[in-house]
Parts: structure tokens; sequence; C-alpha cells
């Protein structure tokens, strides 16, 4: 089963909106997915650089003396903002390689989420109206979003194990579908130095996506690789810092539903994910076509 939604604005008047627009549509997609639920939104650059997410199953204990430890560590000042179980902090953007070590050192309980200019990623366990209202999703603003609702068929139910999920900077990308060649691929990414943290099939597309990036491919040309090279059943909608991108294997047995006006463009797994979007009743919608990459920029 599982939901996807995805939202990208064009109009910069709806970016005070974004987090609303998004969590309705995360909400309507709840029974296809109750297990846990996780929403990547692109928002404001960070100001010193970068944002880590992070998140921890002992937030008090983990959060309490955070930054002022991770900045003593790195030599430089760090801001951090708590949201529930998770919490961004701002750093130079030189820094979040030695920051990723660092916390595996300082906490190593705690998970990084994603990291980037502009995005951050909350995910937890339990249905995805609570999971919003726990991080205040529908106050948050941006410019464009991912959602996810999962169904967990091939892996426990864990934070962890929620969507969606980051490899690269900036980037991140939730997955409805099953990926057989995953095990091989995840060796394989691994071995190129691609970071991979969890058992999830969905983190190895997020991988593949990121080295392909690395190798100097384009969203675009990342996405058409992953036809050839990834096998099974797929539905990939990702995000990087300035685009929304959709692919769907060339079978595309699982749902999927797209709507675009002047404000946006906007991604369901199914229409009623759609129907409460501004201007939703003159849109253009269509399903997305199987083996085509599609792709907005800012």
């Amino acid at each position: 089963m599982c939901g996807i939604v995805g939202l990208f604005l064009k109009d910069k008047s709806l970016e005070l909106q974004l987090g609303a627009l998004l969590t309705d549509m995360l909400v309507t997609m709840t029974d296809r997915g109750p297990d846990s639920a996780g929403i990547a939104i692109y928002g404001d650059r960070a100001s010193a650089g970068a944002k880590l997410t992070v998140q921890s199953d002992q937030a008090d204990a983990d959060f309490d003396t955070l930054a002022a430890d991770l900045g003593r560590a790195l030599g430089v000042e760090i801001s951090m903002r708590r949201k529930d179980t998770h919490a961004v902090l701002e750093l130079p953007a030189s820094k979040v390689a030695e920051a990723r070590a660092k916390l595996a050192e300082l906490r190593p309980g705690m998970r990084v989420m994603s990291d980037g200019a502009t995005i951050e990623i909350y995910k937890e366990v339990g249905l995805p109206k609570d999971v919003a209202q726990r991080f205040a999703l529908s106050a948050m603003t941006g410019t464009h979003g991912i959602g996810h609702t999962r169904m967990a068929t091939e892996s426990a139910v864990t934070t962890q194990g929620a969507h969606p999920f980051s490899t690269g900077a900036d980037q991140c990308l939730v997955h409805n579908g099953s990926l057989s060649n995953h095990n091989n691929w995840r060796r394989r990414l691994r071995r190129e130095g691609i970071r991979i943290d969890s058992m999830n099939d969905t983190e190895v597309g997020a991988a593949y996506l990121t080295w392909k990036m690395r190798e100097g491919a384009s969203l675009g040309e990342a996405l058409e690789g992953a036809l050839d090279d990834l096998d099974g059943f797929f539905t990939f909608v990702v995000g990087t810092r300035d685009g929304f991108g959709v692919v769907r294997d060339p079978i595309a047995c699982k749902p999927a539903v797209m709507a675009e006006t002047d404000q946006y463009v906007a991604f369901g797994s199914e229409y009623r994910a759609l129907v409460n979007l501004p201007g939703i009743e003159t849109a253009r919608v269509w399903e997305p076509e199987p083996a085509t990459v599609y792709f907005w920029s800012h």
C-alpha cells in the first residue's frame, strides 16, 4: 500500500500555506499507510549555512546540551530548534560531515534525518494526523515538500524505517512499491562511499540517486538510470533543493495522479489527496505515464 503526496509551489503567495496543504494531503492518505508518516519540507535557507535535522528516542536527555556539546567539539557556534523528538541544528556547511561523526560519539542513539541548506525531515511511528500534530507540520512554510504514509510490509514499524529517506544534501525520496535487487545495490553503493543506514529498500533508491548525481547526472538523468538499474515495481517522488521529480516503473502498477495549475504541481497516490487544493477544479489532472520522468524546478 503506502501513500505518497507532494507539492511543488510555483506561486510564492502559497508558501505560507505549504505545510497546511501538505498535511491535509497526507492525512487524507491515512488508510494507505497507518504505521508511520513523514514529511520533507524545503523552507528557509539556514542562516549558518546548513541544517542538520536529528531524531532521538530519548530527546529530553539527548537534546539538553546538544548544541553546546557539539559546538565545543567542532569549535563553532551552533543553534538548535527542537520539535518533539526532532531538532534542527544550524551550523557551517563545511562542518556537516564532521558533525555527523561527532554526533555518533556524543549521542550514539541519535539519528540524522537530513542535512542541507533548506531541507528539514520529520518522521515518526503513528497515524499521519498524530505525527503532523507532534511536529506542527501545518504551520511550516516553504517552496516544496513531499510526504509519505507507510504500511510496513517488508520490515518492522520503526522511525528509522519511515519515509522520507535522505542520503545526500538537500535530497530526499519517498517510495511506493518494492525493489527486488536492493541488497546488491546496497553493497555496491556502500563500497562507493554512499551512506545507507537502514535495511529499507527505499533508502537504497535514495542512495542510488545520490550516487548518480554525485557522478554528474542531473536528477532527471538519475531517475532515467533507475529505470534500467533498479528491479521491481515502484513509484518514486523525489526532492532536491530546487526541484521535484516523479518516476514510475515500466509496469506502473502502483496508483498515482498529478495535477498542475499556474500556482503548483501536486502528486498524490489517489485523487482524493488533491481535492482540497486551491483551484483544483480547473487543474490539468493526469496519471503519470510508465517509465517517464517528470521534473519541475525553480
